[in-house]
């Protein structure tokens, strides 16, 4: 079977829960065979570059990098970008325009298109994906972002990435990973989160037994949500047809919109550190504590890793978006790479149009930027015309930190049997959880693809929380040197904790901070999302698709749900559908629309 196949006759996706393949298998892209080269410079092949630090025989055995799967990929510049050029503002080739290929765009984006729209997307870089892309260096394939894939499985109805391809229809292999996240905690504590729900329970109940009660009482209202959720088509929150029709027949979800998963908790549970166990558990999803995370959020991430389960694609991360985007074009839409969105075109309070860095405009219905609200309004808008909804978005929600990312090539020897794919680690006190560099997240895919390294090695992604400031207005020696400092203090922890041996086996080695991702992915001060300045009221705060400028949507992880694939994915799903509405793609109700966004944005205003 192809690792990756797009436009097959039947589009539902199908999932082999065998072993790996060869490297040689997972590497071929089949959708992009017709792709050619421009030779894009080094830290542009894959969308994102790091400071390079590379271990000696890795240095004399490959002066470059790998670009083995570029070769397929790249020729989608030519054969796309030279068929499109800057568009007239009075024919409106494209129904909508969609700024950035991040995985909400993507969705956002593929979900247009199956209902008719044309649409077009801009991407900045010469491959899709964002932070949900991939980059390849001397033999090794790094996922750019996280590689636990939630919203990934072959049932229900939040299987928000396997609707996404098969809607174009595209299918995936994937590997399914036996344990969620291993916790490292505080006091000597343990947990794996196991694939099984009852497996997960009976630890977690092991290590609290005189909690057992409110551990199930919590867990069990993450799978109320879970399930009511599950049980319903997905669709924009924004859009009263649906809204009123199908959303608040399930008065379950109702009654926790304005509810967070820290204030249940603590409706069952007592013990101070299973209450931080919680906070953690929210922090890997939301990089904010339990109080700050929505309970429908909690309830949808903590229940989805038992139902469906956390499936690894074979190839890495990456190869979704470079289905999805074989599978827009697919269906008769466009992207355009290398191409720098600098601003959007407003014309008697519409926007209308994007203009790109070298000069040309394209026109459309719509305009959905898949940019950071951030980068959103103060970038592609001029501050002074930013709306006053915007304002009070940005009073209440602060930019969520960044990351200092590293990726290690190990060998293979320094890892224990039967280690774990992802680890979460925290080792001295509960207080440190949010702060910068406090707590350190752990992927190592190589566990499930194998294909992902040359033999005999594996990759090791790990990533901390770290703001921007941390690294401004350093030289560029003092920065260099402050990222192997950084760097080296993290590995050593891991190396204490997990990893005997560990700084000894490095044979590759490249570090990101802030200003990486801000640089590469176009995130305003490297940012992930926002994070609300004080307890939030649920969703009720947070920004959904639509903005005060007409024709102007947003999309991505600073719209509601908020971070993490499948919150983004639920965001491009929303996104879609409101768009088609307006668009007139899907039913519409004029006067509910108005009542209804008026509703939204006055409850907004109290939170």
């Amino acid at each position: 079977m192809n690792v990756l196949s797009c436009g097959l006759s039947s589009p539902q996706s199908i999932f082999s829960l065998s072993n790996q393949k060869s490297r040689s298998q997972c590497q071929r892209i089949y959708c992009f065979d017709h792709l050619k080269s421009q030779n894009p410079s080094n830290h542009q092949i894959h969308g994102l570059g790091f400071g390079v630090s590379r271990a000696t025989r890795y240095r004399k055995r490959n002066n470059g990098f790998t670009v083995k799967s570029v070769v397929d990929f790249d020729k989608i510049l030519e054969s796309e970008n030279s068929s499109i050029g800057g568009g007239d503002k009075n024919s409106y080739l494209y129904d909508a325009i969609i700024i950035g290929s991040g995985m909400g765009g993507l969705v956002a984006a593929t979900q247009l298109a199956v209902k008719g729209a044309k649409v077009l997307v801009l991407e900045k870089y010469v491959i899709p994906g964002g932070s949900s892309g991939f980059y390849e260096r001397d033999g090794f394939k790094f996922d750019v972002g996280s590689s636990v894939m939630f919203g990934f499985s072959d049932k229900g109805n939040l299987n928000l990435i396997t609707q996404a391809l098969a809607a174009v229809g595209c299918r995936m292999q994937v590997i399914p990973d036996p344990t969620t996240v291993h916790f490292h905690l505080p006091n000597g504590l343990s947990v794996q989160v196991h694939r099984e729900y009852s497996d997960f329970i009976s630890e977690l109940v092991g290590k609290f037994p005189h909690e057992r009660e409110g551990i199930l009482k919590f867990y069990g209202v993450c799978w109320k949500i879970f399930n009511a959720l599950n049980s319903l088509e997905l669709k924009s929150l924004e859009e009263p047809i649906y809204l009123f029709g199908q959303f608040f027949k399930k008065p379950l979800e109702s009654y926790y919109l304005p509810q967070n998963a820290g204030n249940i908790a603590r409706m069952y549970i007592k013990d101070p550190e299973l209450l931080s166990f919680i906070d953690a558990e929210c922090f890997i999803v939301s990089t904010v504590n339990a109080m700050q995370t929505p309970m429908i959020n909690a309830g949808m991430v903590l229940c989805d890793r038992h139902f469906g389960g956390i499936n690894y694609p074979v190839g890495g991360v990456g190869e979704i978006a470079k289905s999805l985007a074989k599978g827009l074009v697919n269906k008769g839409s466009e992207i355009l790479y290398k191409a720098n969105a600098t601003g959007i075109i407003i014309e008697d309070g519409k926007a209308v149009g994007v203009k790109l860095s070298d000069g040309r405009k394209f026109y459309a219905k719509t305009i959905i930027s898949n940019a950071t609200r951030w980068d959103t309004f103060g970038k592609l808008l001029k501050k002074e015309d930013m709306p006053e909804e915007e304002k009070r978005f940005q009073k209440q929600y602060v930019k969520a930190p960044s990351f200092l990312s590293i990726h290690l090539g190990v060998k293979a020897d320094v890892l224990p049997p039967d280690t774990d794919c992802h680890h979460f680690i925290l080792e001295d006190d509960w207080k440190n959880l949010e702060d910068p560099y406090g707590s350190i997240f752990l992927s190592i895919p190589t566990v499930l693809d194998k294909s992902l390294a040359p033999e005999g090695n594996h990759i090791l992604h790990i990533f901390t929380t770290s703001s921007i400031e941390d690294w401004e207005g350093l030289s560029r020696k003092d920065y260099e040197a402050k990222k192997e400092l950084v760097a080296g203090k993290i590995i050593d922890r891991l190396e204490k904790k997990l990893f005997p041996g560990l700084k000894s086996s490095i044979v590759f080695k490249e570090v990101g901070t802030p200003k990486t991702h801000r640089r590469y992915l176009a995130r305003d001060s490297g940012t992930y999302g926002p994070m609300p300045r004080s307890i939030p009221k649920g969703l009720l705060a947070m920004p959904f698709n639509t903005t005060a400028i007409n024709g102007l949507y947003c999309v991505g992880d600073s719209c509601f749900p908020g971070q993490g694939v499948i919150a983004v994915a639920f965001s491009g799903v929303m996104c879609a559908h409101r768009v088609a509405a307006d668009l007139g793609f899907e039913k519409k109700n004029p006067v509910l629309d108005t009542a209804l966004l008026g509703l939204l944005g006055w409850f907004r205003t109290l939170a």
